[in-house]
Protein backbone atom coordinates (compact mmCIF):
# COMPACT_ATOMS: atom_id res chain seq x y z
CA UNK A 1 0.00 0.00 0.00
CA UNK A 2 2.51 2.15 1.11
CA UNK A 3 4.53 1.48 -2.48
CA UNK A 4 1.54 2.51 -4.16
CA UNK A 5 0.74 5.76 -2.44
CA UNK A 6 4.34 6.81 -2.73
CA UNK A 7 3.47 6.16 -6.64
CA UNK A 8 1.06 8.13 -7.21
CA UNK A 9 2.85 10.80 -5.29
CA UNK A 10 5.51 10.53 -7.70
CA UNK A 11 3.59 10.43 -11.00
CA UNK A 12 1.43 13.60 -9.41
CA UNK A 13 4.55 15.40 -8.75
CA UNK A 14 5.96 14.47 -12.36
CA UNK A 15 2.26 15.68 -14.15
CA UNK A 16 2.65 19.41 -12.03
CA UNK A 17 6.06 19.48 -13.42
CA UNK A 18 4.91 18.64 -17.38
CA UNK A 19 2.41 21.80 -17.03
CA UNK A 20 4.38 23.91 -15.05
CA UNK A 21 6.89 23.40 -17.98
CA UNK A 22 4.24 23.47 -20.70
CA UNK A 23 3.19 27.08 -19.32
CA UNK A 24 6.69 28.26 -19.48
CA UNK A 25 7.12 27.92 -22.82
CA UNK A 26 3.78 29.08 -24.67
CA UNK A 27 2.89 32.84 -24.16
CA UNK A 28 -0.08 32.95 -21.90
CA UNK A 29 -3.49 33.09 -23.21
CA UNK A 30 -6.68 34.97 -21.87
CA UNK A 31 -10.09 34.11 -23.55
CA UNK A 32 -9.40 33.98 -27.13
CA UNK A 33 -13.21 35.41 -27.59
CA UNK A 34 -12.20 38.83 -28.69
CA UNK A 35 -9.32 41.50 -28.53
CA UNK A 36 -7.11 42.27 -25.64
CA UNK A 37 -6.42 45.84 -26.90
CA UNK A 38 -7.60 48.13 -29.55
CA UNK A 39 -3.96 49.30 -29.80
CA UNK A 40 -1.55 51.51 -28.63
CA UNK A 41 -1.20 55.15 -28.29
CA UNK A 42 0.97 58.42 -27.05
CA UNK A 43 -0.40 61.00 -24.46
CA UNK A 44 0.92 64.16 -24.59
CA UNK A 45 3.60 63.52 -22.08
CA UNK A 46 4.69 60.86 -24.23
CA UNK A 47 4.12 58.01 -22.84
CA UNK A 48 3.26 54.95 -24.57
CA UNK A 49 -0.38 53.95 -23.25
CA UNK A 50 -1.94 50.32 -24.22
CA UNK A 51 -5.35 51.26 -25.44
CA UNK A 52 -8.13 48.15 -24.29
CA UNK A 53 -10.47 46.56 -26.41
CA UNK A 54 -13.51 48.97 -26.34
CA UNK A 55 -11.67 52.22 -25.52
CA UNK A 56 -13.45 54.59 -28.00
CA UNK A 57 -9.75 56.26 -28.04
CA UNK A 58 -8.76 58.21 -31.40
CA UNK A 59 -5.55 59.70 -32.76
CA UNK A 60 -5.01 63.31 -33.79
CA UNK A 61 -4.69 62.53 -37.76
CA UNK A 62 -2.04 60.95 -39.58
CA UNK A 63 -0.13 59.81 -35.95
CA UNK A 64 -0.72 57.47 -33.13
CA UNK A 65 -0.87 60.31 -30.71
CA UNK A 66 -4.04 60.35 -28.51
CA UNK A 67 -6.71 63.17 -28.97
CA UNK A 68 -6.50 65.17 -25.93
CA UNK A 69 -9.65 65.41 -23.94
CA UNK A 70 -11.58 68.39 -23.90
CA UNK A 71 -10.61 69.19 -20.33
CA UNK A 72 -6.83 69.15 -21.97
CA UNK A 73 -4.57 71.96 -20.45
CA UNK A 74 -3.61 73.97 -23.63
CA UNK A 75 0.19 73.42 -22.79
CA UNK A 76 -1.26 69.40 -23.13
CA UNK A 77 -3.24 70.00 -26.37
CA UNK A 78 0.07 72.01 -27.79
CA UNK A 79 2.34 69.20 -26.72
CA UNK A 80 -0.08 66.30 -28.40
CA UNK A 81 -0.26 68.30 -31.63
CA UNK A 82 4.26 68.78 -31.36
CA UNK A 83 3.97 65.05 -31.17
CA UNK A 84 1.45 63.92 -33.96
CA UNK A 85 3.60 66.86 -36.17
CA UNK A 86 7.13 64.73 -35.18
CA UNK A 87 5.29 61.63 -36.49
CA UNK A 88 3.87 62.54 -39.40
CA UNK A 89 7.52 64.13 -40.26
CA UNK A 90 8.99 60.72 -39.51
CA UNK A 91 6.68 59.03 -41.46
CA UNK A 92 7.17 61.32 -44.14
CA UNK A 93 10.96 61.16 -44.11
CA UNK A 94 11.10 57.41 -45.44
CA UNK A 95 9.06 55.53 -48.06
CA UNK A 96 4.81 55.06 -47.92
CA UNK A 97 3.49 53.52 -50.88
CA UNK A 98 0.71 54.58 -53.48
CA UNK A 99 -2.66 53.26 -53.49
CA UNK A 100 -4.70 50.90 -51.70
CA UNK A 101 -2.24 49.45 -49.27
CA UNK A 102 -0.66 53.12 -47.82
CA UNK A 103 -3.09 53.42 -44.96
CA UNK A 104 -2.24 49.68 -43.61
CA UNK A 105 1.72 50.69 -43.89
CA UNK A 106 1.37 53.63 -42.56
CA UNK A 107 -0.43 52.34 -39.71
CA UNK A 108 1.78 49.27 -39.53
CA UNK A 109 5.27 51.66 -39.05
CA UNK A 110 3.50 54.30 -36.67
CA UNK A 111 2.49 51.06 -34.53
CA UNK A 112 5.96 50.32 -34.87
CA UNK A 113 7.68 53.26 -34.38
CA UNK A 114 5.13 53.10 -30.93
CA UNK A 115 6.40 49.39 -30.27
CA UNK A 116 10.28 50.24 -30.34
CA UNK A 117 11.17 53.20 -28.24
CA UNK A 118 14.48 53.50 -27.93
CA UNK A 119 15.76 50.49 -30.11
CA UNK A 120 14.18 47.93 -28.28
CA UNK A 121 11.00 46.73 -30.00
CA UNK A 122 7.75 45.54 -27.99
CA UNK A 123 6.49 42.36 -29.51
CA UNK A 124 3.14 43.76 -28.18
CA UNK A 125 1.94 46.47 -25.49
CA UNK A 126 0.14 43.81 -23.24
CA UNK A 127 1.59 42.78 -20.50
CA UNK A 128 2.65 38.81 -21.30
CA UNK A 129 4.38 40.54 -24.48
CA UNK A 130 6.26 43.44 -23.22
CA UNK A 131 9.40 41.93 -23.85
CA UNK A 132 12.13 41.90 -27.02
CA UNK A 133 11.85 38.53 -28.96
CA UNK A 134 15.29 38.47 -31.72
CA UNK A 135 13.21 36.84 -33.82
CA UNK A 136 10.77 39.72 -33.59
CA UNK A 137 13.15 42.43 -33.50
CA UNK A 138 14.79 41.43 -36.44
CA UNK A 139 12.13 41.34 -39.03
CA UNK A 140 11.31 45.43 -37.33
CA UNK A 141 14.75 46.37 -38.21
CA UNK A 142 14.54 44.76 -41.64
CA UNK A 143 11.20 46.28 -41.89
CA UNK A 144 12.29 50.19 -41.21
CA UNK A 145 15.06 49.78 -43.45
CA UNK A 146 13.07 48.75 -46.10
CA UNK A 147 10.85 51.81 -45.73
CA UNK A 148 13.74 53.99 -45.20
CA UNK A 149 14.19 54.54 -41.71
CA UNK A 150 17.83 53.61 -41.65
CA UNK A 151 18.46 54.98 -38.24
CA UNK A 152 15.49 53.00 -36.13
CA UNK A 153 16.63 49.57 -37.77
CA UNK A 154 20.33 50.68 -36.90
CA UNK A 155 19.22 51.51 -33.15
CA UNK A 156 16.91 48.18 -33.29
CA UNK A 157 20.81 45.88 -34.60
CA UNK A 158 22.69 47.61 -31.87
CA UNK A 159 19.89 46.33 -29.26
CA UNK A 160 20.15 42.92 -30.85
CA UNK A 161 24.30 43.48 -30.25
CA UNK A 162 24.52 44.58 -26.88
CA UNK A 163 22.02 41.37 -25.52
CA UNK A 164 23.75 38.74 -27.37
CA UNK A 165 25.57 36.35 -25.25
CA UNK A 166 29.15 36.47 -25.91
CA UNK A 167 29.03 32.57 -27.52
CA UNK A 168 26.52 33.92 -29.90
CA UNK A 169 23.36 32.91 -28.64
CA UNK A 170 20.39 34.60 -27.99
CA UNK A 171 17.95 34.42 -24.95
CA UNK A 172 14.45 33.60 -26.23
CA UNK A 173 13.41 37.36 -25.17
CA UNK A 174 14.93 39.69 -23.50
CA UNK A 175 13.35 42.66 -20.58
CA UNK A 176 12.95 46.17 -22.80
CA UNK A 177 16.19 47.78 -20.94
CA UNK A 178 18.19 44.71 -22.08
CA UNK A 179 19.46 43.43 -18.57
CA UNK A 180 18.67 39.96 -19.44
CA UNK A 181 15.63 37.68 -19.78
CA UNK A 182 12.34 37.56 -17.55
CA UNK A 183 12.28 34.00 -17.01
CA UNK A 184 13.53 30.38 -17.77
CA UNK A 185 13.24 29.81 -20.83
CA UNK A 186 15.33 28.03 -23.20
CA UNK A 187 17.50 30.07 -25.88
CA UNK A 188 16.49 29.92 -28.82
CA UNK A 189 18.83 29.45 -31.54
CA UNK A 190 16.68 30.78 -34.29
CA UNK A 191 17.65 34.26 -33.01
CA UNK A 192 21.41 33.95 -33.88
CA UNK A 193 20.11 33.53 -37.58
CA UNK A 194 17.61 36.09 -37.77
CA UNK A 195 19.93 38.60 -36.56
CA UNK A 196 22.47 37.60 -39.10
CA UNK A 197 19.57 37.76 -42.21
CA UNK A 198 18.51 41.27 -40.59
CA UNK A 199 21.90 42.91 -40.61
CA UNK A 200 22.94 41.78 -44.33
CA UNK A 201 19.04 43.23 -44.58
CA UNK A 202 19.53 46.67 -43.05
CA UNK A 203 23.13 46.93 -45.02
CA UNK A 204 21.57 45.88 -48.48
CA UNK A 205 18.92 49.09 -48.20
CA UNK A 206 21.76 51.30 -46.11
CA UNK A 207 23.30 54.09 -48.47
CA UNK A 208 26.15 52.74 -50.08
CA UNK A 209 28.34 55.37 -48.47
CA UNK A 210 26.96 54.19 -45.31
CA UNK A 211 27.81 50.20 -45.66
CA UNK A 212 31.85 50.21 -44.07
CA UNK A 213 30.61 52.24 -41.05
CA UNK A 214 28.31 49.55 -40.54
CA UNK A 215 30.23 46.52 -41.30
CA UNK A 216 32.43 47.76 -38.24
CA UNK A 217 29.57 48.96 -36.43
CA UNK A 218 28.18 45.13 -36.14
CA UNK A 219 31.64 43.53 -36.35
CA UNK A 220 31.06 41.69 -32.80
CA UNK A 221 27.23 40.78 -33.80
CA UNK A 222 28.95 39.37 -36.90
CA UNK A 223 31.72 37.51 -35.22
CA UNK A 224 29.85 36.04 -32.39
CA UNK A 225 26.83 34.97 -34.36
CA UNK A 226 28.98 33.16 -36.78
CA UNK A 227 31.18 31.71 -34.46
CA UNK A 228 27.58 30.25 -33.01
CA UNK A 229 26.32 29.15 -36.46
CA UNK A 230 29.11 27.40 -37.64
CA UNK A 231 29.36 25.40 -34.08
CA UNK A 232 25.57 24.52 -34.67
CA UNK A 233 25.96 22.69 -38.18
CA UNK A 234 29.48 21.02 -37.60
CA UNK A 235 27.94 17.62 -36.66
CA UNK A 236 27.64 14.79 -39.49
CA UNK A 237 24.47 15.83 -40.25
CA UNK A 238 25.25 19.65 -40.22
CA UNK A 239 21.54 20.20 -38.75
CA UNK A 240 21.51 22.30 -35.29
CA UNK A 241 20.35 20.39 -32.29
CA UNK A 242 17.16 20.65 -31.21
CA UNK A 243 15.89 24.09 -29.91
CA UNK A 244 12.25 26.19 -29.23
CA UNK A 245 11.49 28.17 -31.90
CA UNK A 246 9.03 30.31 -33.46
CA UNK A 247 6.42 28.08 -31.58
CA UNK A 248 7.24 28.49 -28.38
CA UNK A 249 7.50 24.67 -27.47
CA UNK A 250 9.95 22.64 -25.98
CA UNK A 251 11.68 20.54 -28.75
CA UNK A 252 13.51 17.09 -28.67
CA UNK A 253 14.15 17.17 -32.70
CA UNK A 254 15.30 19.66 -34.64
CA UNK A 255 12.33 21.74 -36.47
CA UNK A 256 12.29 23.50 -39.42
CA UNK A 257 12.18 26.82 -37.55
CA UNK A 258 15.39 26.66 -36.46
CA UNK A 259 17.15 24.69 -39.47
CA UNK A 260 15.82 27.04 -41.99
CA UNK A 261 16.82 30.22 -39.78
CA UNK A 262 20.17 28.95 -39.43
CA UNK A 263 20.72 28.26 -42.97
CA UNK A 264 19.45 32.05 -43.55
CA UNK A 265 22.04 32.94 -41.11
CA UNK A 266 24.65 31.19 -42.85
CA UNK A 267 23.93 32.80 -46.11
CA UNK A 268 23.69 35.98 -44.74
CA UNK A 269 27.22 35.89 -43.10
CA UNK A 270 28.75 34.92 -45.82
CA UNK A 271 27.70 37.54 -47.07
CA UNK A 272 28.51 39.80 -45.01
CA UNK A 273 32.24 38.60 -44.20
CA UNK A 274 32.48 39.15 -47.95
CA UNK A 275 31.83 42.62 -48.16
CA UNK A 276 33.77 43.23 -44.97
CA UNK A 277 37.04 41.44 -46.88
CA UNK A 278 37.53 38.73 -44.97
CA UNK A 279 37.66 35.92 -48.02
CA UNK A 280 39.03 33.30 -45.90
CA UNK A 281 35.82 33.40 -43.47
CA UNK A 282 33.60 34.03 -45.94
CA UNK A 283 34.73 30.64 -47.81
CA UNK A 284 34.62 28.64 -44.62
CA UNK A 285 30.85 30.20 -44.16
CA UNK A 286 29.95 29.78 -47.23
CA UNK A 287 31.09 25.90 -47.39
CA UNK A 288 29.17 25.29 -43.63
CA UNK A 289 25.82 26.80 -45.77
CA UNK A 290 26.75 24.46 -48.36
CA UNK A 291 26.54 21.39 -46.28
CA UNK A 292 23.68 23.03 -44.24
CA UNK A 293 21.58 23.34 -47.39
CA UNK A 294 22.12 19.65 -48.52
CA UNK A 295 20.88 19.02 -45.04
CA UNK A 296 17.79 20.57 -45.13
CA UNK A 297 16.88 19.07 -48.38
CA UNK A 298 18.37 15.79 -47.66
CA UNK A 299 16.38 15.52 -44.06
CA UNK A 300 13.22 18.20 -44.62
CA UNK A 301 12.87 18.50 -48.58
CA UNK A 302 12.65 14.94 -49.86
CA UNK A 303 9.38 14.55 -47.28
CA UNK A 304 7.92 17.74 -48.26
CA UNK A 305 9.86 20.06 -45.78
CA UNK A 306 7.33 19.35 -42.74
CA UNK A 307 7.92 20.62 -39.29
CA UNK A 308 10.32 17.81 -38.41
CA UNK A 309 12.53 15.58 -40.05
CA UNK A 310 11.55 12.92 -42.41
CA UNK A 311 7.87 12.97 -42.75
CA UNK A 312 5.84 15.14 -40.70
CA UNK A 313 2.95 17.80 -41.07
CA UNK A 314 3.31 21.18 -42.96
CA UNK A 315 4.74 23.94 -40.65
CA UNK A 316 4.44 28.16 -41.63
CA UNK A 317 8.21 28.09 -41.33
CA UNK A 318 8.45 26.11 -45.04
CA UNK A 319 8.34 29.78 -46.26
CA UNK A 320 11.95 30.35 -44.78
CA UNK A 321 13.02 28.32 -47.56
CA UNK A 322 12.23 30.83 -49.87
CA UNK A 323 13.32 34.68 -50.55
CA UNK A 324 13.71 36.99 -48.97
CA UNK A 325 15.30 34.79 -45.97
CA UNK A 326 17.55 32.53 -48.48
CA UNK A 327 19.04 33.70 -51.99
CA UNK A 328 17.07 31.57 -54.20
CA UNK A 329 14.41 29.02 -53.13
CA UNK A 330 15.64 25.28 -52.13
CA UNK A 331 15.01 22.99 -54.11
CA UNK A 332 11.04 21.80 -54.03
CA UNK A 333 10.15 24.44 -51.40
CA UNK A 334 7.82 26.34 -53.54
CA UNK A 335 5.62 23.24 -54.38
CA UNK A 336 5.71 22.06 -50.34
CA UNK A 337 5.21 25.92 -49.25
CA UNK A 338 2.04 25.52 -51.60
CA UNK A 339 0.62 22.47 -50.23
CA UNK A 340 1.13 23.73 -46.99
CA UNK A 341 -1.59 26.15 -46.83
CA UNK A 342 -4.66 24.02 -47.04
CA UNK A 343 -3.92 21.90 -43.47
CA UNK A 344 -3.15 25.14 -42.19
CA UNK A 345 -6.31 27.35 -42.56
CA UNK A 346 -8.87 27.99 -40.25
CA UNK A 347 -12.41 29.41 -40.35
CA UNK A 348 -11.44 33.06 -40.26
CA UNK A 349 -9.62 32.46 -43.50
CA UNK A 350 -6.20 33.16 -41.59
CA UNK A 351 -3.44 30.25 -41.14
CA UNK A 352 -2.19 28.34 -38.37
CA UNK A 353 1.27 27.89 -37.41
CA UNK A 354 1.25 24.64 -38.70
CA UNK A 355 -0.49 21.51 -40.27
CA UNK A 356 -0.14 19.96 -36.40
CA UNK A 357 -1.17 22.66 -34.62
CA UNK A 358 -3.51 21.78 -32.27
CA UNK A 359 -6.11 24.70 -31.26
CA UNK A 360 -8.26 24.81 -34.61
CA UNK A 361 -10.13 28.02 -34.43
CA UNK A 362 -7.96 30.97 -34.46
CA UNK A 363 -6.03 32.41 -37.42
CA UNK A 364 -2.38 33.64 -36.57
CA UNK A 365 -1.74 37.07 -38.13
CA UNK A 366 2.81 36.31 -38.30
CA UNK A 367 1.72 33.13 -40.11
CA UNK A 368 -0.62 34.72 -42.66
CA UNK A 369 1.54 37.70 -43.23
CA UNK A 370 4.84 35.21 -43.94
CA UNK A 371 2.51 33.48 -46.05
CA UNK A 372 2.00 37.26 -47.74
CA UNK A 373 5.73 37.87 -48.29
CA UNK A 374 6.23 34.17 -49.28
CA UNK A 375 3.34 34.90 -51.96
CA UNK A 376 5.32 38.41 -53.24
CA UNK A 377 8.70 37.13 -52.91
CA UNK A 378 8.03 33.95 -55.35
CA UNK A 379 6.21 36.21 -57.94
CA UNK A 380 2.45 35.41 -56.91
CA UNK A 381 1.41 39.01 -56.76
CA UNK A 382 -2.03 38.26 -56.30
CA UNK A 383 -2.02 35.91 -53.65
CA UNK A 384 0.29 38.60 -51.71
CA UNK A 385 -3.03 40.81 -52.41
CA UNK A 386 -5.51 38.62 -51.32
CA UNK A 387 -3.34 37.76 -47.77
CA UNK A 388 -3.24 41.71 -47.34
CA UNK A 389 -6.46 42.33 -48.12
CA UNK A 390 -7.55 39.45 -45.48
CA UNK A 391 -5.14 41.57 -42.58
CA UNK A 392 -5.84 44.75 -43.22
CA UNK A 393 -9.43 43.63 -42.78
CA UNK A 394 -9.25 42.30 -39.29
CA UNK A 395 -7.46 45.22 -37.60
CA UNK A 396 -8.69 46.15 -34.07
CA UNK A 397 -11.29 49.81 -34.44
CA UNK A 398 -7.95 51.77 -34.85
CA UNK A 399 -6.55 50.50 -37.05
CA UNK A 400 -3.91 47.68 -35.07
CA UNK A 401 -2.84 44.06 -36.59
CA UNK A 402 -3.43 42.16 -33.58
CA UNK A 403 -1.99 38.66 -33.26
CA UNK A 404 -4.82 36.17 -33.52
CA UNK A 405 -8.09 36.59 -36.01
CA UNK A 406 -11.15 34.20 -33.95
CA UNK A 407 -13.82 31.97 -35.95
CA UNK A 408 -16.58 34.96 -35.75
CA UNK A 409 -13.97 37.03 -37.76
CA UNK A 410 -12.76 39.42 -34.88
CA UNK A 411 -9.55 40.46 -33.95
CA UNK A 412 -8.14 38.43 -30.82
CA UNK A 413 -5.35 38.49 -28.74
CA UNK A 414 -2.51 41.49 -28.48
CA UNK A 415 -2.65 44.52 -30.73
CA UNK A 416 -0.45 45.84 -32.38
CA UNK A 417 1.68 42.85 -32.53
CA UNK A 418 5.15 43.84 -33.89
CA UNK A 419 6.19 40.84 -36.02
CA UNK A 420 3.15 40.87 -38.00
CA UNK A 421 3.25 44.76 -38.27
CA UNK A 422 7.14 44.24 -39.90
CA UNK A 423 5.79 41.39 -42.35
CA UNK A 424 2.70 43.72 -43.54
CA UNK A 425 5.66 46.46 -44.33
CA UNK A 426 8.12 43.86 -45.74
CA UNK A 427 5.28 42.56 -48.11
CA UNK A 428 4.11 45.83 -49.57
CA UNK A 429 7.76 46.69 -50.42
CA UNK A 430 8.46 43.66 -52.23
CA UNK A 431 5.30 44.23 -54.05
CA UNK A 432 6.62 47.86 -55.19
CA UNK A 433 10.10 45.90 -55.39
CA UNK A 434 11.89 47.64 -52.49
Amino acid sequence: MRRRIVSRVLLAAVVVALVSAAALYERPRRDEAGSYADGVGVDPSGAVQLLPAGSGATYLPGSRVLTPPDDATPEETAAALTLAHEQREWLASGWLPEGAYAHLVADALLDLKVLTGDGAPLAAMNVNWRYVWPRDAAFVAVAFAAAGHLDDAVGVLEYLQRVQGTDGRFEARYVPDGSGPPDGRLPQTDGTGWAMWATAAVLDAAPAADRADLLERFAPLRERSTAFLLSQVSGRRALPPASPDYWEHRERVVTLGTAAPVLAGLEASARLHELAGDGTTAATVRDAADRSREAVVDHFGRYGYGRYPGPSPADAASAFLLPPYQPAPLPGAVEAWQASMPSMMRPAGGLAPGGSWRELNLSWTPETALYALASASTGDEDGAREWLDWLAAHRTPLGALPEKVNAQNEPAGPAPLAWTCALVVLTVAELEGR
